[in-house]
């Protein structure tokens, strides 16, 4: 048999730093297109679940040892990647400490709901959209058909 050609697979997180203030989120700007600004993820490797894709590239983009706390949401719009069909599983998590750019982020940011950076990458103000809403009604990203 075939093998199938699928979309490629990622996951993301959205790191809440819960020792500071309002817990706010970090943000990656990107050093290679597409640009501007993500929430830090990457694609899954063989063998790795989607947690340990998170939780590794959280660690490799932003030097957070972070805890996973929610899975958002599933993310598979063809469009919403402009080098691939890429399908995301976005999860909310938790961390302590100072973040540092490494790896595929030339920058990081710490933001709030109320102050995003101009040009976010992929889908992720569809993304940080449902998180803002998860955060005030603990509702996980809805179903998109």
């Amino acid at each position: 048999m075939a093998k199938p050609i699928t979309p490629l697979l990622a996951a993301d997180a959205i790191i809440e730093l819960v020792d500071r203030p309002d817990k706010p989120f970090v943000l990656i700007e990107r050093a290679y297109p597409p640009l501007g600004w993500a929430i830090p993820g990457g694609f899954v490797d063989i063998g790795e679940t989607l947690e340990h894709a998170a939780i590794r590239e959280a660690k490799e983009e932003t030097g957070l040892d972070i805890v996973l706390t929610a899975l958002l949401g599933l993310y598979s719009n063809p469009a919403r990647d402009p080098r691939n069909h890429t399908v995301t599983a976005v999860y909310v998590a938790q961390a302590t400490g100072t973040p540092l750019a490494a790896d595929d982020a030339k920058n990081f940011g710490l933001f709030s709901p109320d102050s995003l950076p101009n040009e976010l990458a992929f889908d992720h103000a569809l993304v940080l959209a449902d998180y803002f809403s998860f955060r005030t009604s603990g509702k996980t990203a809805p179903l998109r058909t």
